[in-house]
């Protein structure tokens, strides 16, 4: 994982052609460093969203090459589309993500808005954090009339660029960069399909609050005649109601600065306005991308509301997605929505496709092999086991088990986490194993080093597995009640999961035996031989249990 992380969303005025987007991706992923994580085109808007990370300078480098490929293809004076804009390259914004600070980030963009006037010849404007001046804090106030309007404009001495003369270029207009926090696009879903109840609620919580009415519902208009508003709960906080379907309303918010006004503030809010209103709030979801400490701050929120005391990430984590219920709508996956688990290559295996994993397990190299396949299978297991909570919970027929099948779906989904992290840990064992073989042993204190770092090398390919079998027994305990109470019409299903996860517990315990045999310390093949002796009996009779329960149902 990188250790300083800058993110860079740069918006382009083309949706359309594809041939120009790939180009600009291209541009990105050609500097080193740069990881390209999202692109989103819109054709309606004739506009797309770059999101892309890395260190800095690197940044700086991908936004760059970016502009410079974007503003070559892009002629804005055919450009048409329904969103605000003003140049080929429109906004290129940057934003601290991890041991990055805000200033760090107003040097980039100042470095940017040099490199675009001295080396493409566009004016760029400075906004958000960066702005020196208080009109040009909001990018609306220097958009304003858009493309259209920036040759008149710039005939006026105070519409100076930042960066630049004031000259209108016809075919790539001008650019705004500058620094600010990460935008997090948020949506609470209501309950109800009335979208009034969603707009009200909105109103009471974004900082532009509602219009302020007299006693016939007219408009107050204040001294200087503007319509006077009623504050809302929240500062930092865009709000509207829109409806997710026909079913479902949702607060639909944008949190410009989760550092003072986070997730779970804006969730415990909308459950307050929401129930005095006479419905009820039941669940959430991120629009897009989210920073890890989003959700860790979340999950500390609500830790202490339950007197849980976690401090594990992974279990934070796990904590705001089920009182946030961002499972919903569907599946929340921490790998495609926090930008830093993104950014990581930490287990390159657990991240290919099926087709490209089976391709590698198929070809000559000894890794990965039967432990790696052995944690994988206890996975799926474990995905199984988790697929069938989730089917029972909010079934009426299950309504007094909903809390316990939340908390095993919880408990089995971090199960299933560590298994895909020992895919990886699995391979890179047996690989620390193959490295200590290949040590020099010419002289008498070459061959003994040698010799301990092999048998290193071998405790620690029993450790993987053995952990494997371990976590595969407690998916197994937790398959009981779920076999027991969750919904029968996915009986079967909790069926697949205990012999894929006792076949995994089974592989696990086979690559221990193999290298037990290589090692010399007694006492340790002893601890091993009997922690694997409790590990089987233990896995017999939980797998007894559970197809004892399946026979029946079936």
């Amino acid at each position: 994982m990188m250790d300083r992380i800058v993110e860079c969303v740069p918006n382009f005025s083309e949706g359309r052609d594809r041939a120009v987007l790939e180009a600009i991706s291209g541009g990105i992923k050609s500097v080193d460093g740069v990881k390209l994580l999202n692109v989103d085109p819109g054709a309606d808007f004739n506009r797309t969203v770059f999101t892309f990370v890395g260190e800095p300078d690197d940044v700086l480098e991908a936004a760059f090459q970016a502009a410079r490929i974007g503003t070559a293809l892009i002629d804005m004076r055919k450009h048409k589309g329904e969103h605000a804009r003003m140049g080929a390259l429109d906004v290129c914004p940057f934003i601290p993500i991890k041991n990055v600070t805000m200033e760090e980030c107003n040097d980039l963009a100042h470095r940017f808005g040099t490199r675009m006037w001295d080396e493409l010849g566009i004016p760029v404007f400075l906004y958000a954090n960066s702005a020196r001046t208080p009109e040009r804090i909001s990018l609306p106030g220097i958009r304003k009339g858009e493309y259209e309007a920036l040759e008149e404009k710039f005939k006026d001495n105070g519409f100076r660029p930042d960066f630049g003369k004031p000259v209108f270029v016809p075919r790539s207009g001008a650019t705004a960069t500058g620094s600010r926090q990460v935008l997090i696009a948020y949506n609470v879903n209501l309950n109800t399909s009335d979208k009034t109840v969603a707009s009200e609620i909105s109103g009471r919580i974004r900082e532009s609050g509602v219009l302020k009415k007299d006693e016939k519902g007219e408009k107050v208009i204040g001294p200087d005649g503007k319509s006077e508003r009623i504050p809302g709960r929240f500062k930092g906080i865009q709000a509207g109601g829109m409806m997710y379907n026909e079913d479902i309303a949702q607060v639909s918010m944008n949190l410009l600065d989760f550092n003072e006004v986070n997730l779970h503030d804006v969730y415990e809010a909308c459950r307050e306005e929401a129930h005095s209103l006479g419905v009820e709030v039941s669940g959430s979801e991120i629009v897009g991308l989210v920073p890890l400490e989003a959700l860790l701050k979340a999950g500390r929120f609500y830790s202490s509301k339950l007197g849980r005391g976690l401090s594990d990430d992974i279990e934070l984590v796990e904590m705001a997605i089920s009182e946030l219920g961002l499972n919903q709508l569907y599946e929340f996956r921490t790998e495609e929505k926090v930008i830093e688990y993104m950014v990581t290559e930490s287990n390159p295996l657990a991240n290919l496709t099926v087709k490209d994993f089976l391709r590698v397990l198929a070809s000559d190299s000894p890794t990965p092999g039967g432990g790696s396949v052995a944690a994988l299978s206890g996975a799926l297991g474990a995905a199984l086991m988790e697929m069938v909570c989730r089917l029972t919970i909010g079934k009426k027929r299950y309504e007094d088990v909903w809390e316990e099948m939340k908390t095993s779906a919880k408990d089995i989904s971090m199960l299933k986490k560590r298994l895909l992290e020992l895919v990886d840990e699995d391979t890179h064992a047996f690989n620390d194993v193959m490295s200590a073989f290949k040590l020099p042993k010419e002289t008498e204190e070459e061959k003994a080093a040698r010799s301990r770092a092999i048998q290193t090398g071998y405790k620690k390919a029993i450790s993987t597995p053995i952990e494997t079998a371990e976590v595969c027994l407690k998916v197994l305990e937790m398959g009981v009640p779920v076999a027991g109470k969750g919904n029968m019409n996915s009986i079967s299903d909790v069926g697949v999961g205990a012999e894929m996860t006792s076949a995994g517990l089974d592989g696990a315990v086979m690559n221990v035996r193999i290298n037990l045999s290589s090692i010399k310390d007694e006492d340790y093949v002893a601890d091993i031989e009997e922690r694997i002796v409790t590990i089987m009996a233990r896995k017999e009779e939980l797998l007894a249990s559970i197809r004892s329960i399946i026979k029946k149902d079936l």
